[in-house]
């Protein structure tokens, strides 16, 4: 398959390691071009770090990420079989860069998104081909997580999903078909839950390393809420919250304004060195 992944953040070049290990062509595309140097010194390092445990040959992680091309503009046609779109999780963002997708990509192409809460018909209606289009929703760091969510829109044919499984699955994934709705069922489970850890942190109920440490060693969680919530990056919480907000109407969604007032701060998360903790 030829592969076209746009947004060349943590996600995105995740997604791109994840096509080229499963010996597809990437073309790696985004609006800075930096951000694509950034993406690609981000996938070799990754690979290194398999080539020092023996789990790759250092002539084999070389062939992987030479399978990686930049692709620094979406200005014209481009020949891929399937587009699998990393941005940031706003709608009209998302929603632009489908339209042209549906201008750029050949007829027979699948048009992906990442997104981890936006509704997939809505992307759908963006283009010419809804019956093409398909959330697939990629766990961070995608090289280790194993979980894709496949995401019907309303207009989601059966091919298309079968096409979409059937690819998560050769790229080591475990496919999970999801209908559409606000944040799917990833995040509608996991965000409310990272947002109560919030509203206890700000109404002092504990810590933010308490409220960790109880649900790490209380719950077995492998990382506390407020941690994880850093990791996401706590603008990314925000977005995944209002969009879970307005698309139920239900106050038990309304987002902590302690997260509100982080974010305008600038206190994203271990992305800007600053959130719940602090990092190097």
């Amino acid at each position: 398959m030829r592969v076209l992944v746009v947004g060349a953040g943590q996600m995105g070049s995740g997604i791109a390691q994840v096509c080229a290990t499963a010996g597809h062509s990437v073309l790696l595309n985004d609006v800075d071009r930096a951000a694509i140097d950034r993406g690609r010194v981000s996938i070799e390092r990754n690979l290194g770090r398999q080539v020092e445990k023996n789990r790759l040959t250092a002539e084999a992680a070389r062939e992987i990420a030479d399978r990686i091309q930049p692709q620094e503009s979406l200005a014209a046609r481009l020949d891929a079989d399937i587009a699998i779109e990393a941005a940031s999780e706003d709608e009209q963002l998302k929603a632009k860069l489908f339209a042209r997708l549906d201008e750029i990509l050949p007829a027979h192409a699948i048009a992906a998104s990442n997104t981890s809460s936006i509704s997939i018909t809505a992307l759908g209606a963006a283009t010419g081909r809804p019956d093409r289009v398909i959330g697939m929703h990629f766990m961070n760091p995608v090289p280790v997580m194993k979980l894709v969510e496949v995401i019907r829109g309303l207009a989601t044919s059966d091919a298309t999903f079968a096409t979409a499984k059937r690819f998560a699955e050769e790229l080591g994934k475990t496919a999970v078909e999801v209908n559409d709705a606000p944040g799917f069922a990833s995040n509608r489970i996991l965000m409310p839950m990272l947002n109560e850890a919030m509203f206890a942190c700000m109404e002092g109920v504990g810590t933010p390393e308490a409220i960790d440490t109880v649900m790490k060693l209380g719950m077995n969680h492998p990382m506390g809420p407020l941690e994880l919530a850093d990791f996401i990056g706590l603008d990314t919480c925000l977005a995944i919250m209002e969009v879970l907000h307005e698309g139920f109407g239900d106050s038990k969604y309304r987002p902590c304004p302690l997260l509100r007032k982080m974010v305008a701060a600038g206190y994203l998360g271990k992305k800007s060195g600053r959130g719940f903790y602090t990092y190097a």
